[in-house]
């Protein structure tokens, strides 16, 4: 348990290291206006915060820098109540402004602005979904218990899905629900297809379906999918600012992990039972290319369901009060914007 002091020597180092990058004495945080402590005093603080795993000290500078151990303690008592710049915000406000008719304009525009606006790299995670509406669904029995769900799109996409027919469902029920669906779903969005199931067919089939509790159960599974995600990096060059990769090879790691699609995707993936905001720093990261960076996501949904992340990447001196700030903001109006206009 660090004492208040240390608690603010700490926090003071980190300012100053995500500003400077470069090694923090003793006597530049007794000059700051919120430390009242003589250099003597920070210097033992320093040196028992080293001992207790968050400060470094690299070669044999007399100054110290954060450990991803400090860092992470920064991070999980960050002040929430960070307030961007008004030119910050009216940038925002502009981009969701405009009239985006294009989910994928939409999702390049907001990859740009992150990058622009924070000097690291964003990574953004489209869902292919969101370009892909259904053309016609078939059911093709293959026996008394089992059939074939077939999924057509208007991108031409063909989707084949084995489901097991209930007891005591006929052909000519099953065949009435897939006339039914069709009739009412084909152009509906697929990530919108099992809302709108319940929504459209559940009364309808109620009247005319004997087993339509049954028939709904098989249809809901097979509109059960991975979604597919489309990958947008912004701001690579960033890297090349950092004096963290002033190293080439430490950079080349970095960059060729970027050309690894399915890898970046489960790097990007939200972890199970931590909503909102997520912050891995270091060695968090499930890959040796990012061991030195800081990864910051957050999720955006449509109808409360998260189908995409957006995510920082800049190394582990990040200004992350800021960057959590930019993401919470961009994630909320994004999912505001593609929920109005995917109603």
């Amino acid at each position: 348990m660090l004492t208040e002091r240390q608690k603010l020597i700490l926090n003071a180092i980190i300012d100053d290291y995500i500003r400077s990058a470069e090694p923090v004495g003793s006597r530049s945080i007794s000059k700051r206006d919120d430390v009242s402590f003589s250099p003597a005093t920070i210097r033992n603080e320093m040196a028992d915060l080293e001992e207790l795993g968050f400060l470094e000290q690299p070669h044999t500078s007399a100054g110290r820098i954060p450990s991803n151990k400090g860092y992470r303690y920064y991070v999980d008592h960050l002040n929430p109540a960070h307030l961007l710049e008004p030119v910050e915000m009216n940038e925002l406000k502009a981009f969701f402004a405009e009239k985006l008719n294009v989910m994928e304009q939409a999702i390049q525009n907001a990859s740009n602005i992150l990058s622009n606006m924070t000097n690291y790299t964003s990574i953004l995670l489209g869902p292919e979904v969101f370009h892909t509406s259904l053309r016609h669904f078939q059911l093709l029995p293959l026996n008394e218990t089992t059939a074939v769900a077939i999924i057509v799109t208007n991108t031409g996409q063909v989707e084949n899905k084995t489901v097991h027919i209930p007891p005591g469902v006929s052909v000519s029920e099953m065949e009435k629900v897939v006339n039914l669906l069709n009739s009412k779903l084909v152009g509906v969005p697929i990530y919108k297809l099992k809302s709108r199931l319940y929504a459209e067919l559940g009364e309808e089939m109620q009247r005319h379906i004997a087993h339509y509790e049954d028939v709904l159960n098989v249809l809901d599974r097979a509109f059960d999918n991975e979604t597919d995600q489309r990958l947008y990096l912004s701001g690579t060059t960033h890297m090349l600012s950092q004096p963290e990769f002033k190293d080439v090879d430490k950079l080349k790691h970095v960059l060729d992990l970027f050309e690894e699609t399915s890898t970046l995707l489960k790097l990007m993936a939200p972890s199970a039972g931590a909503p909102g905001i997520q912050v891995r720093i270091g060695q968090e990261n499930a890959h040796e290319a990012f061991a030195n960076c800081s990864l910051v996501t957050a999720t955006y949904s449509v109808d409360g369901e998260a189908l995409g992340t957006i995510g920082i990447l800049g190394p582990t001196r990040m200004e992350y009060a800021r960057v959590i700030s930019i993401l919470g903001i961009l994630s909320k109006d994004l999912s505001a914007m593609l929920t109005l206009r995917y109603k």
